[in-house]
């Protein structure tokens, strides 16, 4: 849709690239760090300034202990951590659960490393959790749980019941939890993030993922991390150094700047900012007769499509790029086969002005 999009000169509301300004510090920081020489490889776990930094974060936001030099793994991105972390820890014809709406890299990494992806359902529109259902979907192939919280699509934000319970099952199971959190300051209407490994007796079977591509508006920089017990970040960080090698140097320095200089209202506005994005567009959705599901945090809106043409959610979403000249990715990329077809998913990541443009060529559109 990126492409299509490109091709016509519309307004990119598909893919997650966040196009908002990067912080100075962080820029500044990279661009020395150019200068200063630091363009080689770095240790294979990430510079020591930015796991220093990540460390103290975890703690202070988080409430997760994570000593710098035995359980925290820079990443290439939060991809990176998420890839390095199956091949380290399954097999081929382990099943890991993960919750539907789900996003695509996650399904189709395990796909790829010939784990089977075993989809929850989360109730339609509400996203809440059936405890039971999940309960039932263990087998004795499930080796792991996977929690997006803030949720890509649908902005779920899982609450301490919700992942106590989800622990619970884990502590029973004796499974992993992977959960990526990298949309972890986008929270709206008092939504309140928190980390499955800061729950009693989660840690050690929780490999926490996160990154900076969405907070610091560096998607290209691919700069994630992982934390974990230090049984297992060994083993990541060797998967992770054969296919990556490390996370590119100047962006570590970067990123490692952003977390000690950018204070807690820094983070504040952001929410703030992102939240009244949010809200314009899914005011020009309803009155444009696209429905949404309102999210709580994340960047991504799920919106019903039926009034547009076509028989699948790929057809919708191309007709209302062609009417509109907005594009939008099919809801069906988010969900198993036949499901999501009247859904398009739409982000909210952009420029004050690209996104007006878009709320109003949504509004004057007239399905």
């Amino acid at each position: 849709m990126t492409v299509e999009c490109d091709r016509v000169g519309g307004v990119n509301l598909a893919q997650g690239v966040c196009d908002t300004e990067l912080p100075a510090p962080v820029r500044e920081a990279a661009i020395a760090a150019i200068h200063h020489g630091h363009n080689i490889y770095t240790r294979l776990d990430g510079i020591a300034p930015l796991r220093a930094a990540i460390s103290r974060k975890l703690t202070e936001y988080n409430h997760v202990a994570a000593n710098p030099e035995t359980q925290v793994l820079v990443t290439a991105g939060a991809t990176g951590a998420m890839y390095a972390a199956c091949l380290a820890l399954f097999n081929p014809g382990d099943e890991i659960i993960l919750f539907e709406p789900f996003y695509g890299y996650h399904l189709n990494t395990m796909l790829a490393l010939r784990i089977k992806p075993v989809p929850q359902p989360l109730a339609a529109g509400t996203w809440e959790l059936d405890v039971d259902a999940l309960r039932a979907a263990v087998t004795p192939k499930t080796r792991a749980i996977l929690i997006n919280t803030p949720s890509n699509p649908c902005g779920k934000v899982f609450t301490r019941a919700e992942l106590e319970a989800i622990g619970e099952i884990a502590l029973e199971h004796d499974l992993f939890l992977l959960t990526d959190e990298i949309y972890e300051y986008f929270l709206f209407g008092g939504a309140k993030h928190v980390s499955a490994a800061s729950l009693p007796g989660l840690a050690e079977r929780t490999i926490t993922i996160s990154g900076f591509s969405k907070t610091f508006s560096i998607t290209g920089w691919r700069i994630g991390y992982l934390a974990a017990d230090a049984r297992w970040v060994p083993s990541i960080g060797y998967f992770h150094d054969l296919t990556y090698v490390c996370a590119p140097s100047p962006a570590q320095y970067g990123a490692a700047a952003g977390l000690a200089q950018l204070d807690a209202d820094f983070y504040r506005h952001m929410s703030t900012d992102y939240e009244k994005k949010r809200d314009l567009l899914c005011s020009a959705l309803n009155e444009a007769g696209l429905t949404p599901s309102v999210p709580d945090g994340a960047y991504y809106v799920l919106a019903d499509a039926t009034i547009l043409p076509g028989a699948t959610a790929r057809e919708k979403a191309r007709a209302l790029l062609a009417k509109t000249g907005v594009a939008a990715v099919a809801g069906s990329a988010f969900y198993s086969k036949g499901r999501g077809e009247k859904l398009l998913r739409f982000c909210f990541a952009k420029q004050d002005e690209a996104l007006q443009d878009a709320c109003v060529r949504l509004t004057s559109a007239n399905f």
